[in-house]
């Protein structure tokens, strides 16, 4: 009967370390996931930036004549595929 007793209370503190280890991981899981969020929102932020400054050197470049006609046709090229994104836009914004 004090074997029986023993190995219970042996259950119950493994028992009481998994159930304080799984609270410890929850709380860090939970802090990951927040810095996971952070980055996530920062790598928005500089993609939003690198897409402003794109187009800043795309009007740039726009406004000098002393192309060649590589960097001209890259630029139509681009210029294109901007209008066909606004088509696509303003064609969901109709339906």
């Amino acid at each position: 009967m004090v074997d029986l007793e023993l190995h219970i209370r042996a259950v119950q503190d493994k028992l009481q370390l998994l159930l304080k280890s799984h609270q410890v991981l929850t709380r860090e899981n939970q802090r990951i996931q927040k810095e996971l969020e952070k980055s996530q929102q920062l790598l928005i932020q500089r993609d939003e930036h690198i897409y402003a400054l794109q187009q800043q050197i795309d009007a740039q470049k726009l406004g000098t004549s002393a192309q060649s006609p590589e960097e001209k046709a890259l630029l139509e090229k681009r210029i294109n595929g901007y209008l066909k994104e606004i088509d696509k836009c303003l064609a969901l914004l109709n339906t």
